[in-house]
């Protein structure tokens, strides 16, 4: 194994132009280059693709990449085509003349990497065409696509398991980003016939700042946040086409760049803006989550949540898509008790099994627990992985604190309101019960003369917000869907009602502490001139529209930064800066170091 992973490490300076290996990817190509079956769960960013396109270059052979999306492939493709590494993608948008050089590739034994769509490798022809080419690797991306418990279930994936039998059970490696242990287990159990070799990377991304903030008003809230990082990449997240439609157009008229994303656009104004926010800077992509997976863009600097996500590993998987350059990247994730509702209906209307309904369910418990989270957000989000963290410095819990009480006797206003008006009313109601608001529901119902009637005017209703959720949250109490949100006490919430039990509150109140955050890690130079990154990345650009290709595909941020702070004068000099390899040096080399010495 070691001359082969020498081989590899060799090729990994002058083919990608990387000095060296990521934590933990030696380790997987070490065990992908000795022939074994691989599943590796490794955090976005991490460099999962290297580790089947690097084992790829040794030796002889090709891999069949399968991937869920065609953007994605074409992307990579363009990449690895820019490093000088023979790879083709063959799909639905091949024109016959392109599909033709690909056959004529396989038939020659030229292409390392193919790329396909699981429903293009079911294809007997496609079958046919692998075994004759010689296939000696199957490497399944988004690998979490195959189980029913993953967030992202596909069922084009479930035949991928009896597809690698008939190519004579060739190697297989697969790889994601997200698994918990029932999601591990059922790709197991789906897609190899024994036991891989499994690899399992920490979840953590230091280089992301985590926050989450209740909605007061989203869309002021939104302006906001993208307002202060104007001019940088980002995507945010709606729950519903219509809200993608209505941000798009408050960002475009505040002065951004604003594209909306959805499954009901028509195709072409979908591929249109995909390929806009791939292709330039400083583009907010407005999107359902019909957008994302796979999206290979390095230098996201943001990503939003309009609306509460689905549960952790859609999140994390969301989340992940900023800051896969290791640069810092900032995200903030909005939520509301409207969005609970909804989330809890999407589950139980579903046409799933209990079974799943229940996981779901859990799922979503364990995400609100995340927004309420009274400690560092990063350990609660670390914690649901199984994976342990010191408070970590850099979210927005740690940077301005928080503060915890004992919040029993708030508990017990709202469970005796709950109680006292017979389980049958809303948040709304009940809020006004409390802070003391004798409007025409209150009265006509006689709920004016309780005793809770105004024992909470000392909370303002922001407040009462955050104290329901965190209520719905712990498990004390619980919401009726088919009864317009009627809130019901659980037996847990009936110990704290009768004083048995006390529950701690966080208080959305975030207080500045004296302690200074940790800086986030460090990656690019910051020490750069501006003046000359800007114009470095207008030659970007002109270079990648002219070859049709995403900007970074030329270079990464992280490169240019770097040559606009070392400022190298030769090509030689030009060889040491990351991400620089052989072929890049030479196709873009001369034009680089033009701009840098004019």
């Amino acid at each position: 194994m070691s001359a082969s992973l020498d081989h590899a490490r060799s090729l990994l300076r002058s083919v990608f132009g990387f000095d060296g290996f990521r934590p933990g990817q030696d380790s997987i190509i070490g065990a992908i280059l000795d022939g074994e079956n691989v599943m590796a769960i490794m955090p976005t960013g991490a460099g999962k693709s290297l580790c089947y396109q690097l084992p790829a270059l040794v030796g002889n052979g090709l891999t069949v990449v399968v991937s869920p999306l065609i953007a994605l492939m074409r992307d990579q493709v363009a990449q690895l085509t820019n490093y000088g590494v023979k790879a083709a993608a063959l799909n639905s948008s091949n024109d016959p003349a392109e599909v033709r050089r690909i056959f004529d590739s396989l038939r020659d034994g030229d292409l390392r990497l193919l790329y396909l769509a699981p429903e293009r490798l079911a294809r007997p022809d496609t079958m046919e065409l692998l075994r004759n080419a010689g296939a000696t690797r199957l490497a399944i991306d988004e690998a979490h696509c195959v189980s029913q418990w993953g967030h992202d279930f596909r069922p084009e994936y479930l035949a991928l398991g009896e597809l690698r039998r008939e190519l004579g059970g060739i190697q297989t490696v697969a790889f994601t980003a997200t698994a918990d242990a029932a999601t591990r287990a059922d790709i197991v159990a789906r897609l190899f016939d024994g036991e891989p070799r499994i690899f399992i990377g920490g979840f953590d991304r230091p280089n992301l700042f985590l926050a989450m903030s209740a909605k007061n008003s989203a869309k002021k809230q939104l302006l906001d946040f993208i307002g202060a990082r104007k001019g940088q990449s980002g995507i945010v997240y709606c729950g519903s086409r219509a809200g993608t439609e209505d941000l798009a157009s408050a960002f475009n008229t505040a002065g951004h760049r604003a594209l909306p994303y959805h499954a009901g656009l028509d195709k072409g104004i979908r591929d249109t803006n995909q390929d806009t926010f791939l292709r330039e800077d400083g583009i907010t992509m407005v999107a359902t989550v019909a957008f994302g997976m796979g999206i290979d863009k390095p230098d996201v600097r943001f990503v939003a949540h309009a609306d509460l996500p689905k549960s952790i590993e859609a999140y994390y998987q969301e989340i992940g898509r900023a800051g896969r350059d290791g640069l810092p990247a900032d995200t903030l994730t909005l939520y509301g008790l409207g969005d609970v509702k909804l989330r809890r209906m999407q589950i139980e209307d579903s046409q799933s099994s209990e079974e799943q309904k229940r996981v779901e369910r859990q799922k979503l418990n364990a995400l609100l627990a995340l927004c309420e989270a009274p400690r560092c957000r990063r350990q609660t989000l670390l914690a649901y992985f199984n994976e342990a963290s010191a408070p970590c410095g850099h979210c927005d819990l740690c940077l301005h604190g928080v503060e915890v009480y004992d919040g029993s006797v708030d508990a017990q206003k709202v469970l005796s309101a709950i109680y006292r008006t017979g389980q049958r009313f809303g948040t709304e109601h009940l809020i006004n019960i409390l802070v003391g608001s004798d409007n025409d529901a209150v009265v006509h119902h006689g709920h004016h003369a309780l005793p809770t009637f105004g024992v909470g005017k000392d909370r303002t209703r922001p407040q009462w917000h955050s104290i329901f959720r965190q209520l719905y949250a712990a498990g004390l109490m619980t919401q009726d869907l088919a009864e317009y949100g009627a809130w019901r006490m659980t037996e847990e919430g009936g110990q704290v009602l009768r004083g048995k039990a006390r529950i701690e509150i966080r208080s959305d109140v975030l207080r500045a502490k004296s302690k200074k955050a940790k800086a986030p890690p460090a990656g690019a130079p910051t020490d750069y001139d501006e003046d000359l990154l800007a114009e470095l990345k207008k030659l970007r650009r002109e270079l990648a529209t002219e070859q049709g290709i995403p900007a970074y595909a030329v270079f990464p941020d992280r490169t240019l930064m770097e040559l606009a702070s070392k400022r190298p004068m030769s090509l030689g000099e030009m060889r040491g800066i990351h991400g620089i390899g052989d072929a890049k040096l030479e196709r873009y080399g001369e034009i680089f170091l033009e701009a840098l010495l004019g």
